[in-house]
């Protein structure tokens, strides 16, 4: 049986409520209702405007209500009707830009005439991966971070150049600006901070600092190895120029700084100011720990620099560059910023650019194959070098005249008790003939530097840059002649996943040098004395390991190095040949010698106290044998 429902006492009294507030509304609103009669629309409903226009003012008071109390004063900028999402473009024949209103800063830079190595646009910034921010406090102790604020743009031309000045109001008076400039067919933009009317809004209690980020997108082909040539660059205290380690991490806090530059491979972003940053900390940390794995990023480097008020308001006049690492562009703007590339330091950067540099653009000037161009340089830096070849050869060869010589020399005073007295016979052998040991070292030290300086040269010149020859493809990075994608212990991290044929070339012509010069040496080379290293052995090791090493570690390099290297060897072997066979006559190096003893010698101040030194030393040694 159901049990029946019954009413509370309470629901009664709260139904007969709410009826007595339903008779009163609807003859109130009876009373109120106009005399005058209007025109009916079938199936439609009226809304009020004063409800609509009360309900938009409620909302804007909200906003401006919870942007003054998170902003203060620049409440005005982030309730403003500005377009958060829009964005303004500036562009000449070479550069594009996009800067955003949220945070007034540049979200895209296409460099034009350039690819990546997907043969896609080149972005040095895009996606996000650049963040430009000045972060300052208020008096009213507000903490304001301009990359989340809104900026009114505004966008002008001056003859051919175009600009475009984005502000963060507080007021139509007042406002924090940045200004970008760009002219025609320059990578260079005018860049300027400063601030109007707003001496008593920023604090000068706080420091003001200007944060800038970046991750460098991968742009080459070989990743790892654009990795290596990625750094942070920086110019302090005017003409001192440094950079951060390529390694996994570094950092450093340095003063007065003039530009900072995230420098990659070919290309640069760098910002150089007029007022130097009194205070700079440094970051730059490596994203490939496996080239195989991590293939989009290469560095994240981060910049906190501080700004100082000027009477009370910010005023900086900066640049930005955004382009591509070539010596000459970079030299124009006569700011330093050359110095991003890595030419080698002292002669070796002295010899790239004033010679290997010029050199390879007067070439590349009216020969359009870059293969070319470097068969051509190695051509003329050998010729030049051959001087130094050929006085090399010919101490060689008298050397060679005089070891039988010195080998009697050597059976005449044998042992280690008589080593001061051999040395001494047989320098006064080679004075006698006129044959110097060290005029056969010194061409050889001479072209190191040139060795080293072009060592430099080819990973830096942007000129060969997926430029193809032959079976490469890229020169500027490593020739592939196949490819596989089983990962090798320890082998892939090293060699690579990939053999290159370059460096097998430049390995065997190296291999055939070292051969042809060892032979040589080995001619003149004296007998291993007792206690000293058997030269001839760590030669004849010294002719496997160097190739072999050369195999490895120019597996990843660029293409166009290894082919200078292979094209030399050959020339070197070449010129070697030249000079052995049709130059040398060790006839008339012996008659030369013969005629050379004839000839009184003037003894030297040097030679006499070296001699001197030698006598006491023998006397030491004869001494000590006396007593044993």
């Amino acid at each position: 049986m159901e049990e029946k429902k019954k009413l509370d006492i309470s629901q009664v009294i709260g139904f007969a409520l709410i009826g007595a507030v339903l008779v009163w509304y609807t003859m109130t609103q009876k009373n109120n209702e106009p005399l005058v009669e209007t025109p009916q629309t079938e199936n439609t409903t009226s809304i009020p405007t004063e409800s609509i226009t009360s309900k938009s003012s409620l909302v804007d008071s909200l906003r401006q209500a919870a942007a003054t109390q998170k902003y203060g004063d620049f409440a005005y900028s982030a309730a403003s009707d500005t377009d958060e999402k829009g964005t303004t473009t500036l562009e000449n024949n070479v550069l594009k830009l996009t800067i955003a209103n949220r945070g007034g800063q540049i979200i895209e830079a296409q460099l034009k005439e350039y690819e990546n190595y997907q043969k896609k646009p080149l972005f040095l910034i895009q996606d996000s991966n650049a963040d430009f921010n000045i972060q300052f406090n208020t008096q009213d102790n507000k903490s304001i971070h301009t990359k989340d604020m809104i900026f009114e743009p505004y966008f002008s031309k001056e003859g051919e150049n175009q600009i475009a000045s984005l502000k963060l109001k507080v007021s139509e008076t007042q406002y924090l600006e940045y200004r970008y400039e760009i002219k025609p067919n320059n990578y260079m933009l005018d860049f300027s901070v400063r601030s109007v009317g707003l001496e008593n809004i920023i604090s000068r209690n706080n420091e003001i600092d200007l944060e800038w980020e970046m991750t460098t997108k991968r742009q080459e082909k070989s990743i790892k190895y654009e990795n290596q040539m990625t750094a942070l660059h920086y110019e302090k205290e005017e003409g001192k120029y440094d950079d951060l380690s390529v390694g996994a991490e570094d950092s450093e806090t340095e003063e007065n700084v003039d530009w900072i530059a995230y420098k990659q491979h070919f290309f640069s972003t760098i910002l150089l100011t007029n007022t130097p940053f009194e205070k700079a900390s440094l970051m730059s940390e490596s994203l490939v720990v496996d080239a195989l794995t991590d293939t989009i990023d290469t560095k994240k480097f981060n910049t906190t620099a501080q700004l100082n008020l000027t009477n009370g308001a910010l005023n900086y006049d900066m640049n930005i560059y955004i382009g591509p690492n070539v010596h000459e562009d970079l030299s124009s703007y006569n700011k330093g910023i050359e110095n991003v590339m890595n030419l080698g330091w002292g002669i070796f950067g002295w010899i790239n650019r004033n010679a290997f540099i010029p050199i390879f653009h007067f070439l590349s000037g009216f020969i359009g194959n870059f293969g070319i161009v470097i068969i051509l340089m190695t051509l003329v830096v050998r010729l030049l070098m051959s001087p130094l070849v050929y006085k090399s050869y010919v101490s060689s060869a008298k050397m060679k005249v005089l070891k039988p010589e010195m080998d009697a020399i050597n059976a005449k005073f044998p042992g280690k008790d008589n080593q001061m007295k051999r040395q001494s016979e047989v320098m006064a052998l080679q004075r006698k003939s006129g044959v110097n040991m060290m005029a056969g070292c010194i061409p050889a030290l001479l072209q190191m530097p040139v060795f080293f300086a072009l060592f430099r040269f080819f990973p830096s010149e942007i000129s060969l840059r997926q430029q193809p020859f032959l079976w490469a493809d890229d020169l500027s990075s490593y020739d592939s002649v196949f490819e596989w994608s089983t990962q090798i212990p320890v082998l892939s991290s090293f060699y690579g996943n990939h053999f290159s044929l370059f460096p097998v070339l430049a390995s065997v012509a190296i291999f055939f040098y070292m051969r042809m010069n060892q032979g040589q040496q080995m001619s003149m080379q004296q007998p291993t004395q007792e206690g000293m290293p058997d030269m001839q052995k760590l030669m004849k090791t010294m002719m496997y390991f160097s190739p072999l090493m050369m195999l490895f570690f120019f597996n990843n390099y660029a293409s166009g190095l290894s082919l200078y290297y292979f094209v030399s060897n050959l020339l070197t072997l070449s010129i070697m040949y030249v000079i052995k066979t049709y130059v040398i006559d060790e006839e008339k190096i012996l008659a030369k010698i013969q005629e050379n003893r004839k000839k009184p010698k003037k003894t030297s101040k040097f030679k006499q106290r070296l001699d001197e030194a030698m006598k006491q030393a023998q006397e030491q040694q004869a001494k000590q044998k006396g007593k044993k």
